[in-house]
């Protein structure tokens, strides 16, 4: 087994996978290398996304790729656990960064990932507007009309 992080085992720590909870994910490139700056780039990462909504894995209700990561929030369904849908969203979209980039590099994402399952009580559209302005605080947009890389069912 490869060695894993300092964190590796406390982001896996009390990860429970419940079907029809739903889950803000945070995936993060190898080294934070900026690999997602291209909008052919973000495609093939949404594409991910999209091939497992049509699965019945999850169902996504908002997400923005940002150049060195992603945060999605999903509503998880009953076909496989938090961490394969995690596995299999950053194996597909790792394969298709490679197949359409010049230069392909051998590991696209950083190991591990961040969840948080939401509460009830919790503003779910308020965590969707925290997950789209992630552009606008980072910088890259004034606005986020000028961001292509982002969806919330809500909008």
């Amino acid at each position: 087994m490869a060695r894993q992080g300092p964190h590796g085992r406390a982001l896996r720590h009390g990860r429970y996978s419940e079907p029809g909870r739903i889950y803000h994910v945070i995936s993060t490139t190898r080294q934070r290398l900026p690999l997602l700056s291209s909008f052919e780039s973000g495609r093939a990462v949404v594409a991910a996304m999209r091939r497992l909504d049509e699965s019945a894995a999850t169902d996504t209700l908002a997400f923005v790729v940002m150049p060195d990561h992603v945060h999605w929030l999903f509503e998880l369904g009953r076909a496989m656990p938090l961490s394969r849908v995690v596995g299999s969203f950053k194996s597909h979209s790792a394969r298709e960064l490679n197949r359409h980039h010049a230069h392909p590099c051998r590991t696209v994402w950083q190991r591990g990932f961040f969840d948080h399952a939401i509460r009830a009580e919790e503003d779910i559209r308020a965590v969707a507007r925290y997950i789209v302005a992630n552009p606008l605080r980072a910088g890259l947009v004034t606005s986020l009309r000028d961001y292509p890389l982002w969806d919330a069912k809500w909008v």
